[in-house]
């Protein structure tokens, strides 16, 4: 009777340690945080490497995140929706780039805020956007390209 006590108490400490752990690392990271802001809207050409949860950066501080990612059927952009902490007010002429945290680093959206006087409200578009930058073809482009950049390499150069 006794060693079904132990076990029963030494269960309850686990699940106890457990909960205490889980309730931390959520509290931690930041997953809660993206439902209390405000929304805001940004159209990207280039939208790769963004997902649902991605960091909404500014000065590379985290001040929201990204909510839904979707299609413009009629424009062919990506229309991402970000939730901003509702402490930061942003001006109207705020832009937002995709960029990333290195050469293979994840992918984050960055807000430079602008100089207006008018604020950004929930629900409010971003008009100045930046989309991703294919680091890929332009290191295959650089590397493959048969002219090279230089008049001799292409033949335009004048004979004095």
């Amino acid at each position: 009777m006794k060693t079904n006590s132990v076990e029963t108490a030494v269960g309850a400490v686990v699940i106890l340690i457990a909960a205490a752990f889980f309730t931390f690392a959520y509290t931690t990271s930041g997953i809660g945080k993206g439902s209390g802001g405000y929304r805001l809207v940004a159209e990207f050409d280039n939208a790769d490497g963004i997902n649902i949860g991605s960091d909404v950066r500014m000065s590379g501080v985290k001040i929201g995140t990204v909510t839904s990612q979707r299609l413009d059927p009629t424009t062919y952009q990506a229309v991402i929706n970000l939730s901003i902490d509702p402490e930061l007010t942003l001006p109207d002429d705020s832009s937002a780039k995709v960029t990333s945290e290195g050469l293979l680093g994840s992918k984050f959206v960055s807000l430079e805020p602008g100089g207006s006087e008018a604020t950004l409200k929930d629900g409010d578009r971003i008009a100045y956007t930046q989309g991703a930058i294919d680091i890929w073809s332009l290191i295959s482009q650089f590397m493959f390209d048969s002219k090279g950049g230089t008049p001799e390499a292409d033949g335009s150069a004048v004979p004095e």
